[in-house]
């Protein structure tokens, strides 16, 4: 038996469409990953970008449970001196929504030059609008 390795002659990206309408952040964001990463796929190669396009429409819907609208902290460094920043969930949620979501499916994702080619399938809009029209596949969570 042979293993499979892809060929990029082999690779056929599929678009799907996430409405993040009242979905939990971490489940959404794993089984976005596991998209962008080709892991639904027989196909599957470890070496290899063999993922799948996602949109993801009503990020601004998205929620969070317990009290991490109030505890949960994004933190950020400015490379100046004192310049250590932590936004809570809620106010990062109000300046672009879509950060959020970016936030966590990209600390999902290989941390190398393979995970950076993954990110840039991803595409995260706050409201109902993308300009990507028929050629998206509308799925559900559970579909995922």
């Amino acid at each position: 038996m042979k293993t499979y390795a892809a060929k990029p002659s082999d690779m056929n990206r599929a678009w799907f469409l996430v409405d993040a309408t009242d979905l939990t952040l971490g489940r959404l964001s794993a089984r976005v990953a596991r998209i962008l990463m080709g892991k639904h796929k027989a196909t599957v190669s470890r070496n290899a970008d063999v993922g799948d396009f996602v949109v993801i429409i009503n990020a601004s819907k998205i929620h969070v449970t317990g009290k991490k609208p109030s505890q949960k902290l994004y933190y950020h460094y400015t490379m100046y001196p004192g310049g250590m920043r932590a936004p809570t969930y809620e106010k990062v949620m109000a300046k672009d929504p879509t950060k959020i979501i970016e936030h966590a499916v990209f600390g999902m994702l290989p941390h190398t030059k393979l995970g950076d080619a993954m990110r840039t399938k991803l595409r995260v809009f706050p409201g109902a609008q993308h300009p990507f029209g028929n050629q998206c596949k509308k799925i559900t969570l559970e579909e995922m």
